[in-house]
């Protein structure tokens, strides 16, 4: 893997944040371009509903990079990446605290787990957080696993030490098996983890398959994994940052194999959640190119040994990095303002858009 070079990171993301976002982004922040510039509209499920509204949500410097909704709570569960923390956001915008933990560094991944009431959350450090070490990026890795009621720590799962290997690490996202077994996956290594319902944590896969080739100038390099989902088959589905998946079965993972897909996801893939039949919705983040984020529809075939990928929706704002369910059938991409993040500019909060996903 290539050194990350710290010292330009900041400055080479913002030069990407600027020609991503364009002008408006500059001077208004990537929450308030998304909000005011959306295309989508509802999806398939909300025709016969009015149209939902962007929710704008009022966390000031909460720069979520991932986020789940909790149906019984009517709850959006988001990450910061600038502070160890996860937030509560109800469909009318308001923000509060839900978990405040010191073993947090930045929090990532979040993952609703209602069925043993839990959140979990991954543990990455980009440079840039309160808690961050500036200068040591990318050293923490961990899944941490909190109480869906209270928000109290069951347990915070150190991945590095598992690993030992002193590489640069980042914990992308998480998914969960029913029987309640946990899989993360480390955008910068070619690694899948296992931890189980009690926060003991082992290394399920290394596969050159999984070793990344995408390059963020001047911020990363060689990055892999960016998603993954538990689906029927007992298997794993790994976006890549490219846009390829990875199929994985959890019985035998040796036996990981691309999914053969007609067309590839958008470059570079972020987050994707799992559809009540099966298929995928997954949304590209146009970081990179400037474009609209996609929103895309990822139907399996002969067991996801292939796949068809359609684009349902876009988003204008192009750093938007998650979709995630809502209240009544609807859908939600975020733009967490990652953009401003990197670039060092504050930031008054973020934008759910409603998005079409099929």
């Amino acid at each position: 893997m290539k050194k990350t070079k710290q010292k330009m990171a900041i400055a080479g993301a913002a030069l990407v944040a600027a020609a991503a976002t364009g002008t408006a982004l500059a001077a208004n922040g990537s929450s308030d371009a998304s909000a005011s510039a959306s295309v989508s509209s509802s999806g398939s499920q909300q025709s016969r509903q009015k149209t939902p509204l962007p929710i704008k949500a009022d966390g000031p410097n909460v720069f979520p990079h991932s986020l789940d909704f909790d149906a019984r709570s009517k709850t959006f569960f988001a990450g910061s990446l600038s502070q160890g923390k996860v937030f509560a956001v109800s469909p009318d915008g308001k923000v509060r605290t839900f978990i405040d933990d010191p073993e947090l560094v930045s929090a990532q991944a979040v993952h609703v787990d209602r069925e043993r009431g839990r959140v979990l959350v991954s543990n990455v450090d980009y440079g840039t957080a309160d808690r961050s070490r500036k200068d040591a990026p990318f050293r923490v890795a961990g899944v941490g696993s909190y109480d869906l009621a209270t928000g109290k720590q069951q347990w915070c799962t150190d991945l590095t030490a598992i690993t030992l290997d002193g590489k640069q690490h980042l914990i992308s996202d998480v998914t969960v098996a029913p029987d309640g077994t946990v899989y993360a996956v480390d955008e910068l290594t070619p690694t899948v983890y296992r931890i189980d319902t009690e926060g003991r944590a082992s290394v399920f896969l290394r596969s050159d398959l999984l070793q990344g080739d995408l390059d963020i100038p001047d911020f990363l390099d060689d990055v892999g994994m960016s998603a993954v989902e538990w689906v029927r088959g007992n298997q794993l589905i790994i976006a890549m940052a490219d846009g390829s998946l990875v199929r994985v079965p959890v019985q035998h993972p040796e036996k990981a194999q691309p999914v053969k897909l007609a067309a590839p996801l958008a470059s570079p893939a972020a987050g994707m959640r799992l559809l009540k039949d099966g298929s995928i919705t997954a949304v590209s983040s146009g970081l990179l190119s400037g474009k609209p984020a996609r929103i895309q529809h990822v139907e399996p075939g002969d067991g996801w040994k292939e796949a068809t990928v359609t684009v349902t929706d876009t988003v204008k704002d192009p750093v938007t990095n998650d979709v995630t369910a809502g209240p009544r059938g609807t859908a939600y991409a975020l733009s967490g303002g990652l953009a401003d993040l990197l670039a060092g500019k504050p930031n008054d909060g973020f934008t759910l858009t409603p998005v079409k996903t099929g």
